[in-house]
């Protein structure tokens, strides 16, 4: 389906940014991996598990110098880019009240700001190719969450940043969407306290938490032809909780 196709994830070392990488690599795409160099050694193990051209780009997304060297890597490497899933994000969790500034900031720098810098570095790339645009919000953006200001705020941005650049791009024939995840099983899930993961459970219609997997379905889905007249949209991937 996405054979010959450039497809950047941000934040794929681990986890949702992970799983999408194997689904493109397994559908024919060259993939470019990105994430900080803290977990370098993870990229290059997933570079060559994926084959097919696949290449790793380090760079702190919240820092728009760093992605714009990316792009430029890219162009260099690639000569163009199909789609860009902005897949990277973090959470500091504390209610606000002991919340601090700089906890707040950073999760605003990468979760939102990144999705800003990578959108806005990749748009001459992919504007020529009618690209694709899939950014991971939340289903915490949606509904709110106990002790997650931060991050429900930055989820929610993503939201509103993705329905206002769909109409901004949609002349070019580029398709702009967003994915929100329920609770799935990821390393950022995996300490959660058990009450909390029986709680969620609970809460969630289909009584389970989701596979990363399922995470990377609708994204493929969203990226391809099969899509093509959906922009703007936010697909919830929560199992019923949402």
């Amino acid at each position: 389906m996405f054979k010959d196709k450039v497809v950047l994830i941000t934040g794929s070392s681990q986890g949702i940014g992970k799983a999408i990488a194997q689904k493109f690599a397994s559908q024919g795409a060259k993939v470019a991996l990105n994430d900080i160099a803290f977990v370098e050694e993870n990229l290059k193990k997933l570079v060559g598990e994926l084959g097919n051209g696949a290449k790793y780009f380090l760079a702190d997304i919240s820092k728009m110098e760093d992605v714009e060297k990316m792009a430029q890597d890219i162009q260099k490497e690639f000569g163009g880019l199909n789609v860009l899933v902005n897949n990277a994000g973090i959470c500091k969790d504390r209610t606000l009240a002991k919340m601090t500034t700089e906890e707040w900031q950073k999760v605003i720098d990468v979760n939102l700001t990144g999705v800003f810098n990578c959108s806005k570095a990749m748009l001459p790339l992919l504007i020529p190719n009618q690209g694709k645009i899939i950014s991971l919000s939340s289903v915490n953006g949606q509904i709110g969450s106990f002790g997650q200001t931060n991050y429900a705020a930055s989820k929610a941005g993503v939201i509103a940043f993705t329905k206002s650049l769909a109409k901004e791009i949609g002349r070019f024939g580029c398709n702009v969407n967003a994915v929100a995840p329920g609770f799935i099983e990821t390393p950022m899930t995996e300490n959660l306290p058990e009450e909390v993961r029986v709680g969620a459970k609970r809460l969630t219609a289909l009584g389970r938490f989701g596979k990363p997997e399922e995470i990377a379905n609708a994204v493929s889905f969203l990226a391809s032809d099969e899509a093509s007249f959906i922009s703007g949209a936010v697909i919830n991937v929560n199992g019923g909780l949402y």
